[in-house]
């Protein structure tokens, strides 16, 4: 049976172009692998069509001598150039098997595998992410802030305009790898594949480097960034600046900036999510005899409290959406206010005079310390029985 033209097997019309040839051959080749068409028997022979189209017409030489004597090209006695000594180039056959079978999996999978097939290189490579610590005080994650930040980094350079190259011109293919980023070596069956060396897998090189940035495309430089905080940050968040990070080499995109907030202990709040912990010293005549006392709040004013008579230490009384407010628009927290009654020291005569008077007066007053007590007499009695 006669082979079917390669243009046909491709889908695609004779005198398409290279990026043409590739883009067909990619489509065909996942749509008839083997592996997505495991009910389709003839799958495998036409995927060996396609890849063996794919070879002749990938290349600018045999592709000129498809074009101008057809499938005969290729067969004994056209000669059609990089053939078998006396037959002709045949497709698919001994050593080009490994080279064809790499090119497959460059094509289906390149893109998972770093991008871009046989064309894995880089030239103009992204830069990278940089990180900024930021630490701000309490007051500034409650409001928010607008905060001008300067960061040590690398951006594109001027003379150059991120080429590298002398005067911003060009970059000039590879001699080394023809601009595939790679070189490769038969080592019988298999095709080993390295990065070139000549230009570290960029597949460019340049003749002449930019003086100010040697070649790089970018040059180290402090920038000054200016950065909106939004209330409710808490020491962990972090603020991504997309394409504020690093210049790409060479021209490539820039990465990001990512700023990580720590919010500074305070000295009268402690925080626990969005809730405010502040710890009040009472006095004992108030703590005993009730009364209102003045607490400050975070937003800079002051609450007023009634403290119930009889208030022990640690009692907590709360102050509802008085805490921080929810990082981009979530609930406010709660601000808790917890009692510490303060026994009063450097007494006078007088105050100890009368507080042993009002020690004799107040044997049922202390309804906790009589209870344990109780409690410590029935285990002492106890351990005696």
């Amino acid at each position: 049976m006669s082979k079917r033209d390669y243009y046909d097997v491709l889908g695609i019309k004779k005198g398409a172009d290279a990026d043409e040839i590739k883009k067909a051959y990619r489509r065909k080749a996942k749509e008839l692998h083997p592996d997505r068409n495991a009910d389709n028997p003839e799958s495998e022979g036409q995927f060996k069509e396609v890849n063996e189209a794919y070879e002749v017409l990938k290349d600018a030489d045999k592709k000129a001598a498809y074009d101008r004597f057809g499938h005969a090209a290729f067969e004994g006695g056209m000669g059609g150039g990089g053939g078998r000594p006396g037959g002709g180039f045949h497709p698919g056959q001994n050593g080009d098997f490994a080279s064809a079978f790499s090119d497959v999996f460059d094509d289906l999978f390149g893109d998972f595998m770093g991008g871009g097939g046989r064309g894995g290189r880089q030239r103009a490579a992204r830069g990278a992410d940089l990180r900024y610590n930021l630490r701000v005080t309490l007051e500034d994650a409650y409001s928010g802030l607008q905060k001008t930040i300067n960061v040590p980094t690398s951006v594109q350079c001027d003379a150059c305009d991120g080429s590298g190259a002398e005067g911003g011109a060009e970059p000039t293919t590879c001699p080394t790898c023809s601009g595939m980023g790679k070189v490769r070596a038969q080592q019988g069956f298999f095709t080993v594949e390295r990065t070139c060396p000549t230009c570290s897998g960029l597949g460019q090189i340049i003749k002449n480097p930019c003086t100010k940035c040697g070649g790089n495309g970018r040059i180290q430089k402090e920038r000054a960034l200016s950065v909106n905080i939004p209330a409710g940050v808490e020491t962990g968040t972090r603020i991504r600046l997309a394409g504020e990070g690093e210049a790409g080499m060479r021209g490539g995109p820039p990465g990001d900036l990512y700023i990580f907030i720590e919010v500074a202990p305070h000295d009268i709040f402690e925080r626990d999510g969005n809730n405010l912990f502040c710890r009040v010293p009472v006095a004992l005549t108030a703590a005993a005899l009730g009364g209102d006392i003045e607490v400050p709040t975070i937003d800079g004013g002051r609450s007023r409290v009634k403290i119930p008579a009889g208030s022990q230490s640690g009692r907590q009384m709360r102050l509802r959406s008085k805490g921080m407010p929810g990082l981009r628009g979530g609930p406010s927290g709660d601000m808790f206010i917890e009692l510490a009654v303060e026994t009063p020291v450097n007494l006078t005569s007088r105050q100890k005079e009368l507080l042993r008077e009002f020690e004799n007066l107040s044997e049922e007053n202390n309804p906790e310390s009589s209870t344990f007590f109780k409690s410590v007499k029935n285990f002492w009695d106890s351990m005696k029985g």
